[in-house]
C-alpha cells in the first residue's frame, strides 16, 4: 500500500474587537508595569489576522485533505462570531479568568476548532497576526507544564514587556 502525499491547506479570516491586558493575580502596579500601554483601564483594539492551516494526506477520491468550505465554516464559527467587534475580555466568557493575550487567544481559537472540526487532527496551526511586528503561532499540545502564576517571578528591571506592545 502506497501512502498518500500530505498537503497543508491555510484559510485567512481576519477579525477587529478589544481587550485589556490585565491580571487578576496581579496588583494594578504590577500589571502597569507588567502591561504598559496595553494595561490601559479602557482598553485598545485590533485588527487581527487569523491564519489556520490543515494538514493530512490528500484524499484520493475528493483530491482535498479537507473541503475549504467546511474550514470556512468552522473558523466562522470558532473565530467571527464570537471575537469579532467585541470586547475580549467582557464578552468572550473564556477570557474571564484568563489574561487576554493573542498566546491565550492563539488556545482558544484551537480550542474551539478543535471542538467544531469533524476531523480535529487535521489542525496544524494556528497563527495569528496582532500587529505588524508582533506574529502568535500555535500547534496544539503543551511542551511545558503549565504553574500558577507567581508575581515574585516578574522582572523588575523589565517595563512594557507585554505581547502586543509594538
Amino acid at each position: 500500500m502506497s501512502s498518500l502525499p500530505i498537503v497543508s491547506i491555510t484559510r485567512r479570516e481576519t477579525f477587529s474587537a478589544c481587550h485589556r491586558l490585565h491580571s487578576p493575580f496581579l496588583s494594578d502596579e504590577e500589571n502597569a508595569k507588567l502591561y504598559g500601554k496595553c494595561n490601559n483601564p479602557n482598553g485598545h483594539g485590533h485588527n487581527y489576522v487569523v491564519l489556520v492551516t490543515v494538514k493530512g494526506p490528500v484524499d484520493s477520491q475528493t483530491g482535498m485533505v479537507m473541503n475549504i468550505s467546511d474550514l470556512k465554516i468552522y473558523m466562522r464559527d470558532a473565530i467571527s462570531i464570537p471575537l469579532d467587534h467585541k470586547n475580549l475580555d467582557q464578552d468572550v466568557p473564556y477570557f474571564k479568568n484568563v489574561v487576554s493575550t493573542t498566546e491565550n487567544l492563539a488556545i482558544y481559537i484551537w480550542d474551539q476548532l478543535q471542538k467544531l472540526m469533524d476531523k480535529p487532527d487535521l489542525l496544524h496551526e494556528v497563527k495569528i497576526l496582532e500587529t505588524e511586528k508582533n506574529h502568535v503561532v500555535y500547534r496544539g499540545g503543551s511542551t511545558y507544564p503549565r504553574k500558577k502564576f507567581n508575581s515574585s517571578t516578574l522582572h523588575t528591571n523589565h517595563q512594557n514587556v507585554s505581547s502586543d506592545s509594538d
